[in-house]
């Protein structure tokens, strides 16, 4: 199985909010890393809708009405929609690695 190569900044979902049901499984409260190579358990149908802004976001880009280092986005199913927060952090140096 591939792995995260740990590449860009960290990012964290936290769902805020569920209508509906999620058909993934998703609870308000619950929160997991996510990136370009880890959908963190999204649907594919969210996880394709949200990769593009993931991937800017991840690598520490930004569009205009982005600010700072946390973003909401929401599921495209607007009978079970589901919305994140992404909060971007450096990541920790690997000991492994020094």
């Amino acid at each position: 199985m591939a792995t995260d190569p740990g590449i860009g900044y960290r990012v964290v979902a936290t769902v805020t909010d569920v209508k509906g049901e999620c058909s993934a499984g998703h609870r308000t409260g619950d929160t997991f890393e996510i990136s370009c190579h880890n959908p963190g358990g999204l649907c594919g149908f969210f996880y394709h809708d949200l990769f593009p802004a993931l991937s800017t976001f991840q690598f520490g880009g930004s569009l205009p009405w982005w600010e700072g280092d946390a973003i909401e986005v929401s599921c495209p199913d607007s009978a079970n929609r589901v919305t994140l927060r992404l909060e971007r952090a450096a990541r920790s140096p690997d000991p492994a690695a020094g």
